[in-house]
């Protein structure tokens, strides 16, 4: 049975289709890195309800430093493929470009920090949560070609941090089993 999950700022509702209801480690375990799409779009109202979440997330003293590029159109999609020339990422129907503003993002003072590629990461990170919540995979891509993004995409005062494939799960999708590290070998209380 769907439920209301939120709204924005238009007030629209937004419905969760979970596949079951789970909680939030649940989700995080069933987070995978996928590297194999069907063809099916994503709907625009999963698109609108993941780019709610990520429009929630939070940032450093609230600049939210980032924009999201989506990328549907053949011609972005052929684009991207050039920066990132792998055979798994041609198979998503789309793609989401984090970009972080190089210029407007929380400085911490006492050693120049910027935490601008922090706050993309939870951004970039409730994006994928969000996608897994609703069914569909993603795969956090950094290993792209800076500079021809750069030129492909030129937005100006942003970088890129991450490209996201995003779309529905193929059924021969490859799934490793997830290792971590024990708890103990994390966690240290002081």
């Amino acid at each position: 049975m769907p439920r209301r999950v939120g709204r924005n700022v238009d007030d629209k509702v937004y419905i969760c289709k979970k596949r079951k209801d789970m909680n939030f480690l649940e989700l995080c375990e069933k987070r995978f890195s996928v590297r194999k799409y069907t063809s099916e779009s994503v709907s625009d109202e999963d698109l609108d309800y993941v780019m709610n979440c990520v429009r929630m997330a939070q940032s450093a003293v609230n600049f939210q430093p980032w924009k999201f590029l989506i990328a549907r159109s053949e011609e972005a999609k052929a684009k991207l493929r050039e920066c990132y020339n792998r055979e798994w990422f041609s198979t998503a129907p789309m793609y989401v470009v984090c970009m972080r503003n190089v210029t407007e993002n929380w400085v911490r003072a006492n050693d120049g920090k910027q935490h601008g590629d922090i706050d993309v990461a939870i951004a970039t990170e409730h994006l994928c949560l969000a996608a897994a919540e609703r069914g569909l995979g993603t795969c956090w891509v950094g290993n792209f070609d800076a500079e021809m993004m750069k030129q492909m995409f030129p937005e100006e005062g942003y970088e890129t941090v991450a490209v996201i494939p995003i779309g529905h799960i193929a059924d021969d999708c490859p799934q490793a089993p997830k290792k971590r590290k024990p708890l103990s070998e994390i966690v240290k209380e002081v």
